[in-house]
């Protein structure tokens, strides 16, 4: 997701090794008579992009007509203790964090606790408007999209980062002193000069607002609300949004790669952590993703109605009624959900100082991929990339192979 380039300075500055590249992959599970051949050449691409990209360590699953038809995991989790990165590896995966926002929301609109469509100041303790059109409503789809208005202002987004532990400042607070006139960090300067629902820019404090008003129509914080209502039952143990609601064995180091270096750093919160603090495993965001992609359920257990989903999904933007500066031939959005690489996936993807995570489908949502690694860099993106493509053209292929 787009996040300041200063959080790459604040990762650096609060390096806590420096130690040279390693690129020593996990091996594969080993493949069936069936599929050996694929899955070699799968296997041998992503080696050589990790090698090239001085990625630590990765994991990936792919997910076929509703079920994982393949996952793995390669390289370290924590290179220093040479601890293998698996898919039940646990790391923080920036704003796919959102989706999980979004479901919540949409578990409360079926509630009947709120609506896409209304004024947020009636869920609120606190108004928000936009000093530049005061007299404009912002609304909950309006946040899920994007077209608040809301934007990220640097230096104060920024400071929102706490190495070594959870962010200490509660989230309403600061959404109180970012939003609400005289509050300690307002300023017009944190809203465009536009109406709202007129314009798109991706603000990751809209979407902490959207979850604090989550928090507000159920009378339960988020991560409360968000373990009953999915985690729980759709089986995703290892997953939280913060440190210290779980021991850290599970979960991977990150590292920042930089001229031929991998370079640990401190593990950190968010004050905005519903915007990009989830930490869960590739196993386990793999049922919250076939929950999406099937229509509300996984394995018995539904979480979302099939209506709310679809509404969280489908594409929100239309020729008639779209954002000023939204070409939908080559951009759309869902509800916290939107489209990838120029239309041809759909999902959510995550970047954060040692970390670069995706949770994309198809647009017919038959073939979905994740893939999570716990490095971030100059030299990853391409990387990153060449892996990506490899894990759908594997699924295209196990998907031709079905009947």
């Amino acid at each position: 997701m787009p996040r300041p380039h200063v959080f790459r300075k604040i990762a650096l500055a609060l390096m806590i090794a420096v130690v040279p590249v390693i690129s020593l992959a996990q091996p594969a599970p080993a493949p069936t008579a069936d599929d050996a051949d694929g899955e070699r050449s799968l296997d041998t691409r992503i080696r050589q992009h990790m090698a090239d990209g001085g990625l630590v360590g990765i994991a990936a699953a792919i997910i076929v007509d509703g079920k994982v038809a393949w996952r793995a995991g390669y390289g370290y989790a924590d290179r220093e203790a040479r601890t293998p990165f698996t898919t039940a590896t646990v790391m923080n995966i920036a704003s796919i964090s959102k989706t999980m926002t979004g479901a919540a929301m949409m578990r409360a609109v079926e509630q009947e606790l709120l609506s896409l469509d209304a004024d947020i100041n009636l869920a609120l303790p606190f108004k928000v408007r936009n000093p530049h059109r005061p007299d404009t409503p912002i609304t909950l789809r309006q946040l899920a999209t994007h077209t608040s208005g809301i934007t990220d202002r640097a230096p104060v987004y920024a400071r929102g980062y706490h190495f070594g532990g959870d962010a200490p400042q509660a989230l309403g607070d600061f959404l109180a002193g970012y939003l609400v006139a005289d509050g300690a960090d307002y300023a017009k300067e944190n809203f465009l000069d536009v109406a709202p629902g007129s314009h798109r820019e991706y603000s990751n404090i809209g979407a902490a607002l959207a979850a604090h008003i989550v928090e507000r129509a159920t009378g339960q914080p988020l991560n409360v609300y968000t373990r009953e209502k999915f985690f729980v039952p759709l089986g995703m143990s290892h997953t939280r949004w913060f440190m210290s609601e779980a021991p850290m064995d599970d979960h991977a180091t990150l590292y920042i790669s930089e001229h031929d270096l991998q370079l640990p750093i401190l593990a950190y919160g968010l004050v905005t952590w519903p915007d990009g603090g989830l930490r869960t495993s590739v196993d386990d965001l793999s049922k919250f993703f076939i929950a999406l992609l099937d229509g509300g359920k996984n394995a018995g257990a539904r979480v979302l109605a099939r209506a709310s989903v679809n509404d969280m999904l489908r594409f929100q933007f239309t020729a008639e009624r779209k954002p000023d500066n939204v070409d939908i031939a080559e951009k759309n959005s869902g509800l916290f959900w939107q489209t990838k690489f120029n239309m041809r996936y759909v999902g959510h993807g995550g970047s954060d100082p040692g970390l670069k995570t995706e949770m994309l489908a198809t647009p017919a949502l038959d073939i979905g991929v994740i893939l999570f690694t716990n490095t971030s860099g100059e030299t990853t993106n391409k990387a990153y990339v060449g892996i990506l493509k490899a894990l759908f053209a594997h699924a295209e292929s196990l998907r031709a192979e079905r009947p």
